[in-house]
């Protein structure tokens, strides 16, 4: 309402001062009230898409486990859509090198399964980029790593890291996580410290992993610390984050390991968006802590 009254009192103290100050209104209106612009593409992209035209206005497809939100998440206003970090990241490349992109939904143990059947051409999908995972797939880092250990209110178990405080306590994890064989090794340590061995709970997403923690049958959670913050904020009154660990990961995107060139021109067009400001932006975006910016690396084993 106070926006529209200004309007209607600036639009009357231009037409005051004759039919010139009636069209200069009318040009300075428009344009206050005209959309925001989409963001620009950053500018090395148009050369990019001349050096790697085989893949322009062609339609790619990004396996994704869409149980992550900030990264990706099914779209609440529409379940058809996806939406997150990851998901604009994504989008922006594509633009970058003139490519739309689709999705396939899958498990996150079946991300680089799906990649390596050719059911998909590319996983952006918060995927952390490892030695043997790199032996599956060629990985664009850029993202830093941070996980929080997610516990119940209060954690009553006092677990403060993936430690020997986490003797006798039952960790839910997802399946193919890279946090699972970290709680592994925990477990002849405690046996040998005479304490209880520290038990698994392997689920398929974020959310059941969550789950398991608010309905009492897990005791902790350990992930990106983003992931565990929003599940805080979400639900305040019955989680806390113990404590963030650094973990010597970086994020990755998965590209085919026999696709080399698709490898240089992801890697090409990512590099563009980080020089530009635009992946500091969409981490501000979805309110993503900013010190996981990384520049765009590589890793891949033969």
């Amino acid at each position: 309402m106070r926006k529209r009254s200004f309007i209607e009192a600036f639009m009357r103290r231009l037409a005051a001062a004759g039919p010139w100050g009636a069209v200069l209104g009318t040009i300075v209106i428009a344009g206050i009230c005209a959309p925001a612009a989409a963001r620009a593409a950053p500018s090395g992209c148009a050369a990019l898409a001349e050096k790697y035209p085989d893949w322009k206005g062609k339609t790619l497809v990004n396996a994704v486990n869409p149980h992550t939100p900030g990264y990706e998440a099914i779209d609440p206003k529409d379940p058809s859509k996806y939406v997150g970090f990851d998901i604009d990241l994504g989008e922006e490349i594509g633009e970058c090198l003139g490519f739309k992109v689709t999705y396939k939904a899958v498990t996150f143990a079946a991300l680089l399964t799906t990649l390596a059947s050719g059911q998909a051409d590319i996983v952006i999908s918060d995927i952390y980029a490892t030695e043997e995972r790199a032996k599956a797939a060629d990985f664009i880092t850029y993202s830093k790593v941070f996980d929080g250990v997610l516990v119940a209110k209060g954690n009553p178990k006092k677990i403060d890291g993936i430690n020997m405080s986490m003797c006798g306590a039952a960790a839910a994890e997802n399946t193919g996580f890279v946090e699972v064989p970290l709680v592994q090794e925990l477990m002849p340590k405690c046996k040998q410290a005479g304490k209880p061995e520290p038990t698994l709970q392997l689920y398929d997403n974020n959310a059941n992993c969550i789950q398991a923690i608010l309905a009492g049958r897990a005791d902790t959670y350990v992930n990106d610390v983003n992931t565990v913050d929003n599940a805080v904020k979400a639900n305040p009154d019955q989680l806390e984050k113990a404590i963030a660990v650094t973990i010597p990961y970086s994020v990755g995107i998965a590209v085919p390991k026999d696709k080399p060139k698709f490898r240089e021109a992801v890697m090409a067009a990512l590099t563009e968006i980080y020089k530009s400001g635009d992946q500091l932006a969409l981490l501000k975006k979805w309110e993503l802590d900013p010190n996981n910016l990384k520049e765009p690396g590589l890793l891949t084993v033969k």
